[in-house]
Parts: C-alpha cells; structure tokens; sequence
C-alpha cells in the first residue's frame, strides 16, 4: 500500500496530508526536515525546488498559461542568488540584476525562508515539487477552480478531494489543508507514473535538480 504525503506552507511551519491507501491523516510540522522524516514513498511539496541562476523558471511560465485568467495564482520562483540575501532591499537588487531588472514581490520575498529551507533538502528523491491549483485543475478536468477564498471555491475542492478519497478525516480549517491533500494526490500520480510534468521537458538547475511541477 502507498504512503504519499503531500505538504503545503503554513503559518508557523507547514501542514501534511498523509494518505495511506484511501486514508488520510493530518500533521502539523515544525520543519520540512520533519515531513522527510515520516514514512512516505513520495512527497509533495508546494515550494519550489530547482532554482534558476538567472531569469524565470519554464515550468512556471508553463503553469501559468495552463491557469490562464487564474495565472497569479503561481507566484515565480526568485533565482538562486536571492536565496543569501537578509533584507527585502537586498533581495529586490539582487532580483533585479539576475532577472534583466524585474521586481521581486514581497509575498515572493516573504516564502524565501521557506524555500531555502526545502533548497537545503532538495536531493531527497521522494520530493517533487507540486503547485495545487495545477493539481485541482488536472483532477477537475474542466481547468482551473473558483478561487479557494471563496465559499464556492472551498466547496468544490472538497467534492474532487472527497471524489478521490471519500472521508477527508479531521480536515483542517482555511485552504492549506485542501492545498496539502491536493498536493498528495499528484505525487501519489508521480509515484505511479501517471503525472504530467510541466515543461514536458525539464530543465536542471546548477545542483542537478529539474525545475518542474508536477500536476
């Protein structure tokens, strides 16, 4: 039986979905550290992996012509280099000068902790990098949802996401816990090799690791 685990950010750390089968249990976790340290043959992640040096990462470009009018839903992952920065002013000129002079917005800024800190347990081979508004999307099969702040938008995450398992347990409240079990659900596609990977052909960034999205 498989044992994905999809895992998403959240206030204080993050939220994992961990699906055994057609069960799914919830944890709340300090570090990303802690997720790679359950039992699971796959796990999915909301944050990006592979990092550019310069410019933008084609699998976001991607993502966000298949959201069409839903496209800022994918923020753009920062390159590499913005990782070491200690203060927004730092990051946007460091953002800048890798990207040909484009701005670093302050809710990118405002994940880079987080993406550093999956960046420094990146070549764990379980982890593969899911967007859950892609996954949605592919499990819909009708393109993207209404958004998830909205009351229609939550009710028809949690119709696919029942679809899929049925009983949804002790489903946390706000989005991040729809966001973790719709990440599970695509690397539990990538486990058994029927995701779709955005590009169709990944590039690999300067640590060998694809810059991808998984849906």
């Amino acid at each position: 039986m498989t044992r994905v685990l999809g895992v998403d950010g959240c206030r204080g750390g993050w939220i994992g979905a961990l699906v055994t089968g057609r069960s799914v249990t919830w944890h709340h976790l300090a570090t990303i550290g802690e997720a790679l340290a359950m039992d699971a043959d796959a796990v999915g992640v909301d944050m990006p992996i592979g990092l550019p040096a310069t410019g933008r990462r084609a699998c976001d470009l991607a993502a966000k012509a298949v959201l069409g009018r839903a496209h800022p839903r994918v923020f753009l992952a920062p390159p590499r280099g913005v990782l070491g920065a200690t203060t927004y002013d730092q990051a946007g000129r460091l953002h800048r000068e890798l990207t040909g002079g484009l701005g670093l917005s302050v809710q990118t800024w405002h994940l880079v902790p987080k993406i550093r800190e999956v960046d420094a347990v990146a070549d764990d081979p379980r982890l593969v990098e899911v967007h859950p508004e892609l996954s949605l999307a592919e499990l819909a099969g009708t393109g993207p949802l209404p958004s998830k702040k909205t009351a229609a938008g939550r009710a028809a995450r949690v119709a696919l996401l029942r679809g899929w398992l049925g009983d949804l347990g002790d489903l946390p409240a706000g989005d991040d816990g729809l966001d973790a079990l719709a990440v599970a659900w695509s690397a539990h596609r990538w486990l058994t090799g029927t995701a779709r990977e955005l590009p169709g052909v990944p590039a690999y960034d300067e640590k060998g690791r694809p810059m991808r999205i998984v849906t």
